[in-house]
């Protein structure tokens, strides 16, 4: 796992997504060591070339019975790249077991979208003039409105923030770079956070985001746990980042953009995402539709 998390990091994956790939690959071996018997087993949790097709299809079965199908297609991309780096760059094994594992079906499900009544609920609980209180502010702002990732939002540093242009450069998936305009609101917390900023212990370093204490950086689990304390205080559940990337994909086709437009500012490759993300405003799109058809109230 620390030769493979090397060959990631040489690569320029994302911290969030090794540190998502090697979990998958320590759940599974001690998945293989404590819940199922048998020698085979045994040998594989400790060498992964000992792996067998069987291994990984009980591994994902216990997957969707103790977390869910989504978790599971997870874990399975996850030990689809570890065997694949086992077998093509180490040539410790002739082929990766995962060849003939079919991924599971994940369920197709409408997000919940960060909603702009939810969204003011948990910025009025920034308010105030405490470091944290404009951190935070401006940090749900980016997110509210640019529909970053989580990743990208913590990673940002100084530099890709310009305050003349009112623009984010974001560092996405595949080591792709891309430039987002922000509005006045999200503007002026941005502002307001780096005039707060400038007079902390921190000042110096490269990271945006501070920690409150300390000169130190706010990491992406720094801002999980901010989000869900944030709101919890608002009475608002479930809140965490992609919220907002699904609600900026949902305003973006309900207002009618253009979906190549809306790849290039969210980052994707592939179309599909965008179908992905703008289903829940399809829906509700169809949803008026039928209203002012008035489809069964003829009679």
């Amino acid at each position: 796992m620390t030769d493979w998390d090397r060959g990631l990091r040489s690569s320029g994956r994302p911290e969030t997504t090794r540190y998502n790939y090697l979990l998958a690959v320590a759940q599974f071996a001690r998945f293989l060591a404590e819940h199922l018997p048998g020698d085979n087993a045994t040998a594989a949790a400790l060498d992964p070339s000992e792996t067998m097709r069987t291994h990984v299809e009980e591994f994902q079965s216990w997957m969707i019975e103790t977390r869910s199908a989504a978790t599971a297609v997870n874990k399975h991309k996850a030990l689809q790249q570890f065997f694949k780096w086992l077998a093509e760059d180490e040539e410790e094994i002739d082929r990766s077991p995962m060849e003939s594992v079919k991924a599971p079906s994940k369920p197709t499900k409408l997000v919940p979208v960060m909603g702009d009544q939810e969204t003011k609920k948990i910025l009025d609980s920034c308010k105030g003039k405490h470091f944290a209180d404009l951190r935070d502010h401006a940090i749900i702002r980016i997110y509210y409105g640019t529909g970053a990732r989580l990743s990208e939002v913590a990673s940002l540093t100084t530099d890709d923030i310009d305050m003349t242009t009112d623009s984010v450069v974001y560092l996405g998936k595949g080591g792709k770079f891309r430039r987002v305009r922000f509005g006045p609101k999200t503007a002026r917390a941005v502002s307001r956070y780096l005039r707060a900023r400038a007079k902390h212990h921190g000042a110096e370093l490269p990271s945006l985001w501070l920690a409150e204490r300390g000169a130190q950086a706010l990491q992406a689990n720094g801002i999980k746990i901010m989000l869900k304390r944030r709101g919890k205080r608002a009475g608002v559940a479930g809140v965490h980042a992609h919220r907002w990337r699904h609600n900026y994909a949902h305003q973006w086709k309900l207002a009618g953009g253009d979906t190549g437009d809306l790849m290039l500012l969210l980052g994707w490759s592939s179309d599909a995402m965008a179908r992905h993300y703008g289903a829940s405003a399809a829906a509700e799109r169809a949803q008026d539709t039928q209203l002012r058809m008035g489809i069964g109230e003829n009679v």
